[in-house]
């Protein structure tokens, strides 16, 4: 069987993704792989269309295409991202339809189901036969357990593609908005005061409800939105994975970036987002200012801020989108907001966005942020257990920031909470201790609210 690996790692052969590929080779020898590294070629494949047209005669001679990729940010980094939008771009589906597909990825486990939803999603545009992902945490090969796991589910992967099982497709074709958006004259404007307003945009002009969107957003708030353009801003690259910024926060690119980000969105009051959909997310432009903004760590960089995301295309089909989003401003400890070009007419679109801009001024006026979700809660567990853990030594950034804000939060470490705990636990082990106690587990739960409700 010939499986050609697609390595979404930045560092190419050199990154944590690529020796589980490695240990696939070794552990299956009757079969061929063949690596094509994606993101780290990725500008010569851009530029180069015999290199583009290369990879693709690749792919047609594959029986499997491997996904293999470490995450970036919730997802995919910003460069194995643009080889997907080339393919779609360059009409190459042809190349992988038909083809079956799984994917492989390294991380800690934070957001590993949107990039595996992602892809899976992708591969379904693709007209691909998906079998399955499989979500390694960076060090599970070091385990020999795990490293059984690895080898069982390639070996059932390859079974499938073996015995041509039939695959059914789990995510809907994309049916883009109708609406050709066109705002109206009548608009009250919003006054957002000395609150200041960036709105984030990659408009290309190649769609024109993104373009009419920002325009509305920005006379909305009595045109005193700075807008500005992610193509505007000196960016000479993507994140290289090479963790240098760990150490204390400074970036290995000398560009505008950092700049950027502190100067002007670090000190806006509200920031609204204005992007169009491309594939399954939205562009590698906007996957680049993602992944860029890993200079600050592991840490909230736009904290207690009002977000607003402005989306051209089909947002409320792409689940994996807008969790991946949602899960952002809710890790971040912000507060989100979505407009999207999904109206009936440009009338209730304009309310919307108009409707939008206020609730956000009226959210910075109060300075409410909504209590975390899971994705905060989570996220900040496996990053303050990490940080604490084996990642410290690297990320002492983070860990300095962490110890300075209490973020090394562990529930061991509250002493009259691990001390009741023991005395309740040997209590209970007489039956009438315990029935008092579970007979009247309503009631002792409740307890603690009462001097609120009758002295608040």
């Amino acid at each position: 069987m010939k499986i050609v690996v697609l390595n979404g790692s930045p560092k190419g052969d050199i990154s944590v993704t690529m020796q589980y590929v490695a240990y696939l080779k070794k552990k299956f020898p009757e079969h061929s792989f063949e690596t094509v590294n994606v993101a780290h070629e990725i500008e010569k494949i851009e530029k180069d269309s015999v290199c583009f047209a290369a990879i693709l005669d690749r792919i047609r001679s594959a029986d499997l295409v491997l996904w293999a990729f470490p995450l970036y940010y919730l997802l995919v980094c910003a460069q194995y991202k643009r080889f997907i939008e080339l393919v779609f771009e360059r009409g190459a589906q042809d190349a992988f339809a038909g083809k079956y597909a799984a994917s492989l990825s390294t991380s800690i486990h934070y957001a590993d189901m949107i990039a595996h939803d992602y892809i899976h999603a992708v591969s379904d545009d693709l007209g691909m036969k998906y079998l399955g992902a499989y979500s390694a945490e960076m060090h599970d090969l070091l385990d020999a357990g795990e490293r059984e796991r690895l080898v069982t589910f390639a070996a059932l992967t390859f079974a499938g593609v073996e015995k041509m099982i039939p695959v059914q497709r789990e995510t809907s074709p994309l049916v883009p908005p109708s609406l050709a958006y066109v705002p109206g004259n009548g608009q009250a404007a919003v006054q957002p005061g000395k609150k200041k307003v960036v709105i984030l945009t990659d408009d290309d002009g190649s769609s024109n409800n993104l373009t009419a969107m920002v325009a509305r957003l920005t006379a909305a708030f009595s045109a005193k939105a700075e807008v500005i353009n992610l193509h505007d801003i000196d960016i000479k690259g993507p994140c290289l994975g090479c963790c240098r910024c760990a150490y204390d926060n400074t970036c290995v690119y000398t560009d505008g970036y950092v700049d950027f980000y502190r100067d002007r969105l670090a000190t806006a009051d509200i920031l609204i987002f204005a992007g169009a959909v491309r594939d399954r997310y939205l562009s590698s432009k906007w996957k680049q200012f993602f992944d860029r903004s890993f200079f600050k760590g592991h840490t909230p960089g736009l904290g207690g801020k009002q977000i607003g995301f402005a989306i051209a295309g089909s947002l409320n089909q792409i689940p994996c989108l807008k969790e991946a989003l949602v899960m952002w401003a809710d890790s971040g400890r912000c507060t989100a907001r979505f407009v999207t070009d999904e109206a009936a007419t440009s009338g209730e679109l304009d309310a919307l966005l108009d409707a939008m801009a206020g609730r956000l001024v009226q959210g910075a006026e109060v300075g409410y942020t909504p209590p975390h979700l899971f994705y905060a809660v989570g996220g900040h567990k496996i990053f303050r257990d990490n940080i604490y853990g084996g990642m410290r030594f690297v990320f002492q950034a983070d860990y300095r920031y962490y110890r300075e804000h209490k973020m090394f939060d562990f529930p061991q470490s509250d002493l009259k909470t691990r001390l009741t705990n023991a005395v309740m636990m040997l209590l209970t082990k007489s039956k009438t201790v315990r029935e008092k106690v579970y007979g009247d587990s309503r009631h002792h739960m409740i307890a603690p609210f009462a001097p609120v409700l009758r002295d608040d």
